[in-house]
């Protein structure tokens, strides 16, 4: 799959619970190394279970490659010379990848922008491809460019690049769920949870943390099923910071009858078929856990995992901080690194967590006094 392998690096890959999405009961897995996460989505869905769970929705399954064109010097009039060749376009787009067409994919929309910059106006084309149930970077990809030679001829310029965008905004997925305010555990606790959310909305050092948080969440799903998580990420945070300002990809509100409601709006640009989806066994075999049948449903559930983990984490913070619920789980690691085995390890990470003190060199001397003279 990649150059110059040498080895690889096994990453643990544990099922969340709990998950209603859309009216049905899914098995969720996630491929994370970190501690707390999966048990946090599994919590956090079982509190809002008995409400309805998540319901979700989505824009669509279309991706933006973009072409770049320079050395123009009417702009404006090169701008309209593309868009009048719309139908031109999308005959050459379309003949790509034709089976892609025959499944009621292909060629949607086309835009044009004009972006100014510090060495001149460059003239942006923005294809607009639906990739139905792939990711579609190779398929957007090789229309950018076969099309990029004609928009240069057309108009008299040099074209540069020619690439998607990782901001799918064309492919955004929406998740909701309430979360009653006796599931919570009061309102003393609800009041708290709208606090943090504000505080990340109006903070972009905050915001970068919530939202870290969120793609603990988010990441692991798309790790499990072999889609690309760089991409994911990078149009998550992009989305972000669309306001011009970073801010948290969740709203949170007090309804009416005084529950928490939670929404989680960003771009998941995921799919069932090709890149590693298609030839990773582990991947395919997770996917089937899932019983997925579009990318789109894929997507909504990745959406509502998002969701859920974030109101883990927030709940964690206001409540008993975010150390206390990864405690165990990371004891037990510091006491596997400081050399204990078997029922040790258990042991050792109770004795370093009683005294407060969970650090390597704590562990070893609770490893000691457990072994005993030797």
């Amino acid at each position: 799959m990649i150059e110059n392998m040498v080895t690889t690096i096994a990453v643990p890959v544990g099922i969340a619970t709990n998950m209603r999405v859309d009216e049905r009961d899914v098995l969720v897995p996630m491929a994370t190394e970190e501690s707390s996460v999966i048990a946090a989505v599994g919590n956090s869905a079982r509190q809002c279970y008995e409400s309805g769970g998540f319901t979700t929705s989505m824009s669509g399954t279309e991706m933006i490659a973009q072409i770049q064109l320079l050395d123009i010097p009417d702009p404006v009039r090169a701008r309209f010379l593309i868009l009048e060749r719309r139908a031109e376009i999308e005959r050459i787009c379309n003949a790509c990848d034709p089976i892609l067409v025959s499944l009621g994919g292909g060629f949607r929309d086309l835009d044009v922008r004009l972006i100014g910059t510090d060495s001149g106006c460059m003239v942006i084309t923005h294809i607009v491809i639906d990739t139905h149930d792939a990711m579609g970077a190779n398929a957007v990809n090789s229309m950018a460019e076969r099309l990029a030679p004609d928009i240069a001829a057309w108009t008299g310029g040099r074209t540069l690049l020619r690439i998607l965008s990782n901001l799918a905004d064309r492919r955004v997925v929406r998740a909701r769920a309430t979360w009653t305010c006796e599931a919570i555990g009061g309102a003393e606790i609800r009041d708290a949870m709208i606090a943090a959310y504000k505080f990340a909305d109006n903070d972009p050092y905050r915001a970068a943390t919530h939202n870290k948080g969120i793609m603990n969440g988010i990441s692991a799903v798309v790790l499990a099923t072999g889609n690309d998580t760089r991409a994911v990420e990078s149009g998550a945070h992009a989305f972000a910071a669309r306001t011009g300002r970073y801010r948290s990809l969740t709203q949170w509100e007090v309804t009416s009858g005084g529950d928490l409601a939670g929404a989680i709006e960003l771009p998941l640009a995921v799919g069932l078929v090709g890149g590693a989806v298609k030839i990773h066994p582990t991947a395919r075999a997770l996917l089937a856990i899932l019983q997925v049948q579009t990318a789109g449903e894929l997507a909504r559930i990745i959406a509502a995992v998002g969701l859920a983990q974030n109101f883990g984490a927030m709940k964690a913070l206001v409540t008993e901080g975010i150390q206390r619920g990864h405690m165990s789980l990371h004891a037990q690691n510091v006491a596997f690194a400081a050399g204990a085995v078997g029922d040790e390890v258990a042991e050792v990470a109770r004795r370093i967590i009683d005294r407060k003190s969970i650090n390597e060199a704590a562990a070893r001397a609770a490893l000691v006094e457990l072994r005993g003279p030797a």
